[in-house]
């Protein structure tokens, strides 16, 4: 089982170093030590706190649909041609940028600072491993 270093584990949650302490430090999360010395996190335990503690924000649009991928954030960036736009969004941590007519955006009215959803339904996904191989 893979072990998590704290800060490492700090950069996935999108937290500090020291809230990762303070959770080990109340028993939220259990560290042990490592051959070094260091504290480390049992990265399934890990993943299953991720998975527990996840919450984004509430989608305002109030429409259901099927795709589960979905990310609320604010638009940081609108680029826009007679024909395309490029909008980008700042989703939690994740910066998601979507193409789309300028039609579309300018009905939308999408411009820096205003709320909007990233509806994201794929049929390939790609995973990648540090030092995998292929």
């Amino acid at each position: 089982m893979p072990k998590i270093r704290i800060r490492d584990a700090a950069t996935f949650l999108g937290v500090s170093d020291d809230t990762v302490r303070r959770w080990i430090d109340n028993g939220t999360l259990t560290a042990q030590v490592d051959d070094a010395g260091r504290k480390v996190i049992d990265g399934k335990a890990l993943a299953q706190f991720a998975r527990s503690s996840a919450h984004s924000m509430p989608d305002p649009s109030g429409v259901a649909g099927s795709a589960r991928n979905r990310f609320v954030g604010i638009v940081t960036d609108v680029v826009m041609d007679k024909v395309m736009a490029q909008v980008e969004l700042q989703c939690g941590p994740f910066r998601v940028v979507s193409l789309m007519s300028s039609e579309a955006a300018r009905e939308l009215g999408l411009e820096p600072g205003s709320v909007a959803v990233a509806v994201i339904k794929s049929t390939n996904v790609i995973v990648e491993t540090p030092g995998g191989e292929s």
